[in-house]
């Protein structure tokens, strides 16, 4: 958590100094995005908050906070709940045969860091759900809690996942 509001802050300055209109945060307990309601974030771009799917720690529940979820939204942020396009499938699957594609690609991610895994992955989510067109976005996001990495994304639907381009990374941990 104590890189997240200055990541925060590059993202979205390069986001406004570059005319990038959309920026994708991914949040599961809703640290991360609070921090987005402060005056420093207002917009010229969009927001969208992407969060863990409801059950990924248990079954039917949802870490994000409903109350934070109905407050960002009032202010015109978009929260998006969805299906972790690279962890639901291939753990189905691994728990049938043992490995599945989406481990080799998320892991593949990870070489990088755990943050350009789900800023490639959050980035399709948006894209999915609409609320993001396959057009250039800023991704934040990271490795545990808070923000660690952002990223120039070209993003796409997961349908067209290898469409998906990291174009340029603006941050991430040193240790990868």
């Amino acid at each position: 958590m104590e890189n997240t509001r200055k990541i925060l802050e590059s993202a979205f300055t390069y986001a406004k100094d570059h005319k990038v209109g959309h920026l994708v945060v991914a949040s599961t307990t809703g640290r991360t995005a609070r921090m987005l309601l402060e005056p420093f974030f207002r917009r010229p771009c969009s927001i969208v908050v992407v969060t863990h799917n409801t059950g990924f720690k248990e079954p039917g529940v949802q870490e994000f906070p409903q109350a934070l979820r109905e407050e960002m939204e009032a202010q015109g942020i978009k929260v998006l709940t969805g299906t972790m396009v690279l962890r639901n499938l291939g753990t189905a699957i691994r728990g049938l045969l043992g490995y599945s594609e989406q481990d080799l690609i998320a892991n593949t991610l990870r070489m990088l860091c755990q943050g350009i895994k789900v800023c490639v992955e959050i980035t399709a989510m948006a894209c999915d759900a609409g609320l993001v067109p396959p057009a250039d976005l800023v991704a934040v996001a990271g490795t545990g809690q808070g923000a660690d990495t952002a990223c120039l994304m070209k993003g796409d639907s997961s349908n067209r996942f290898f469409n998906i381009k990291v174009r340029e990374i603006l941050a991430k941990p040193k240790e990868f």
